[in-house]
């Protein structure tokens, strides 16, 4: 059944194609990208040598085309045979979070517990009184023991600090940031979440998943001049990975403001689509009615849930117990009746609906309910996402693609979860892990993204990992779980038409065609023709979003 807003759309691009060839021949192209190697993203024409640009839009594509609508006003930009393609979109990031990570101290790079504290005291001390808020911490890395208040206590006596698992879903807190949260032992576990404890009953200093409400509360709020300058770093540092566009699926508000903002200023240079909490679906409804859904620079509408925690926090929802601790099967992190409710109301709202969900179980409880609520609430295209999709029971695999729902993936975790996963789960629930090429074979849409700040913003080090699943360890050479390795091409089909297709956008983004915005990022090399080990060192060399320079290396 064709959509009512897909009919529309079609008629209005042919509109919008007509009067850009009409003004392209009346006055010439404003760009010409030529002398490259395009990689269009077009089914029928992958290739082309060069691309006219009139105002943010792509009219010409080809090396005749171009120089036929060529004038002594069009910029002639000569890339050397460089490569290019459709500017990226990143699928799943936690913007705001992220954009502050890039001021914030490496944790990441700790490989033991005195580095791990001699980090954190190094920002404690330049900034003393002040939380510390990042950046984002992996056991894994320092040994696999989790860190607690005793680790950093001695060096943040007088600064409180809340500083995130890799995975976003546990903080680790010292104990005067235990102190100002109101946590001790005596506190009870809120639902969906875990206060960690000693042998003696006492507050750990970790919060997983609801629990970490707890000393949200306390934290003071960014001001807005703060917020606005951290997004704005973001941003540059999008625009030099050659991505042109953010999914942004929160699970709180705090982003939509800062973009709101930038936005009525003109700074937003980077697309952004913004989700918020599904709990808040009839505030989301209201201002759509009222305002719309943006435009095509900031859109919103879209509602985002979390069944599940995360692996490494032992909160993903598993129908068997964890390997590693027997009698956990991981957390609800939203009730399943309230789940269910939240996305009926939302679908029949109009609103968007995404939803996080990790365990086979949690994928299988989402899948359900997505199937209920489509009978429910009648055909239309209502593309249902899954946040995650990280671990499937493999008779679970086509139902994304019988239902209609879209695979919002990351494929770094692959390589960074790879190290230690086993541990977690053992082997039999690994044949549905990351399960990149299962699912594209089996027919559904695909969208990849970082999930930044928990992996790097960058879609370089998506493609290498999904073509080469080597753990970042560097104990898989030949890749982890090797079947699910995908090809290049399948990689920037998910970072391009993948995510315009997730997204409501695939009549205007995703592939380099006359009529779509001029959403281009130029490489040093050819990603379809280099050695995939060889990708992470590849430059992005120029970004072009809405036909304006907006990054170059040059």
């Amino acid at each position: 059944m064709i959509d009512r807003r897909t009919m529309i759309a079609g008629a209005g691009s042919l509109f919008l194609l007509s009067r850009l060839r009409a003004n392209a021949a009346a006055r010439g192209l404003d760009i010409a990208l030529v002398n490259g190697s395009f990689w269009t993203g077009v089914p029928a024409q992958r290739r082309a040598s060069a691309v006219g640009i009139v105002g943010d839009r792509i009219v010409a594509l080809g090396a005749d085309h171009v120089a036929s609508l060529t004038t002594p006003r069009t910029r002639i930009i000569d890339l050397d045979g460089a490569f290019g393609m459709p500017a990226m979109t990143d699928g799943h990031t936690h913007f705001l979070n992220g954009s502050v990570t890039l001021t914030q101290p490496d944790l990441l790079g700790a490989r033991n517990r005195s580095e791990f504290a001699e980090r954190i005291g190094g920002a404690a001390r330049a900034r003393p009184g002040k939380w510390i808020l990042g950046g984002a911490w992996d056991e894994q890395r320092m040994g696999g023991e989790l860190p607690t208040r005793e680790w950093i206590d001695s060096v943040t006596s007088d600064t409180p600090v809340a500083v995130p698992r890799t995975d976003l879903h546990s903080y680790l807190l010292n104990s005067l940031a235990l102190k100002m949260a109101g946590i001790t032992r005596e506190t009870p576990d809120p639902e969906g979440g875990v206060i960690v404890r000693n042998a003696d009953g006492d507050p750990t200093g970790i919060l997983k998943d609801n629990a970490k409400a707890l000393v949200e509360r306390v934290i003071p709020p960014l001001s807005d001049t703060d917020a606005d300058a951290a997004v704005r770093r973001g941003i540059e540092h999008g625009l030099s990975k050659g991505l042109a566009q953010i999914h942004n699926p929160e699970i709180n508000w705090d982003c939509l403001p800062v973009l709101r903002r930038l936005r009525s200023r003109g700074e937003t240079d980077l697309r952004f689509y913004a989700f918020v909490p599904i709990a808040d679906w009839e505030k989301m409804a209201g201002i759509v009615a009222e305002e719309g859904r943006g435009d095509d620079w900031l859109r919103w509408g879209a509602v985002k849930a979390l069944a599940d925690g995360s692996l490494g926090s032992r909160t993903a929802v598993f129908y068997d117990d964890y390997t590693d601790a027997p009698g956990q099967q991981g957390v609800r992190v939203t009730p399943l009746n309230d789940l269910h409710e939240f996305v009926q109301q939302a679908d029949a709202h109009g609103l968007h609906v995404a939803t996080h969900a990790i365990g086979d179980r949690a994928n299988d409880d989402v899948l359900d309910i997505y199937a209920a609520v489509a009978k429910a609430n009648g055909r239309k295209d209502r593309r249902f996402r899954i946040e995650h999709a990280q671990h499937l029971r493999p008779e679970s695999i086509g139902r994304f693609a019988r239902q209609g729902v879209v695979a919002s993936v990351q494929p770094y975790h692959a390589i960074d979860d790879g190290r230690w996963a086993v541990k977690r789960i053992g082997e039999k629930r690994l044949a549905g892990t990351y399960a990149f090429r299962s699912l594209i074979d089996s027919g559904a849409h695909v969208a990849f993204g970082s999930d930044w700040p928990v992996a790097p913003l960058d879609p370089l080090t998506g493609i290498y990992a999904a073509t080469t699943r080597r753990t970042i360890d560097g104990a898989n050479p030949d890749g982890w779980l090797p079947d699910q390795k995908i090809a290049a091409e399948q990689a920037l089909i998910a970072y391009t038409r993948g995510n315009a297709y997730s997204g409501f956008m695939e009549d205007r983004t995703g592939m380099l065609a006359s009529g779509y915005y001029a959403d281009i990022a130029i490489f040093d090399s050819d990603l379809l023709a280099i050695d995939p080990l060889k990708i992470p060192d590849i430059k992005t060399l120029h970004t072009f979003v809405g036909g304006k320079q907006r990054y170059t290396s040059v």
